[in-house]
């Protein structure tokens, strides 16, 4: 079987989105049993210049979005920046989910040898091949961000595991 970049991609993309609804859930739980103002939970870091919880999600289903609707050749649905609660990641996660679907595989996998420029920072781009960013750029990014969610929620004492961060 033959592996487009828009299979791996949607997978790939699917499976931590799916993860981070997950750990999201159990964090919210986690919260509720104990008393605890979920603001504590979203706007927690790990380290003083690491984003809190909330932007970790948020950039995670930005990069997913972006990137693929940028190999599609549309412009991206704007995912505003304004969750304040767990419900409120979980529907924009759920959006995400929903878009990435939602993008024409064909249109992501067109042109296998182009390049696409993108943001890199500020005032700065970059060039890459289609595939190259794709899978070394799009996927390890949500991959980080979702890291980034579990390690968070894990070092809270969310009862996480391998299992709740694989999605299974």
């Amino acid at each position: 079987m033959s592996q487009t970049t828009s299979s791996v991609a949607l997978a790939q993309i699917g499976q931590y989105y799916r993860a981070m609804g997950g750990v999201l859930a159990k964090g919210a739980e986690h919260a509720k049993e104990r008393g605890i103002d979920e603001q504590v939970y979203l706007n927690w870091r790990l380290a003083p210049d690491m984003f809190p919880l909330t932007r970790q999600v948020q950039i995670a289903t930005d990069f997913g979005v972006r990137g693929l609707s940028r190999l599609a050749g549309v412009d991206p649905v704007s995912l505003p920046d304004t969750e304040t609660t767990f419900m409120e990641l979980q529907a924009r996660l759920k959006k995400a989910t929903e878009i990435v679907a939602g993008l024409d595989g064909a249109a992501i996998d067109a042109n296998p040898e182009g390049e696409v420029t993108f943001p890199a920072g500020r005032d700065k781009t970059m060039t890459l091949p289609r595939g190259v960013y794709a899978l070394n750029a799009v996927i390890p990014n949500i991959g980080f961000h979702a890291s980034m969610t579990y390690a968070i929620l894990r070092n809270l004492g969310v009862p996480l595991g391998k299992r709740d961060f694989m999605g299974l």
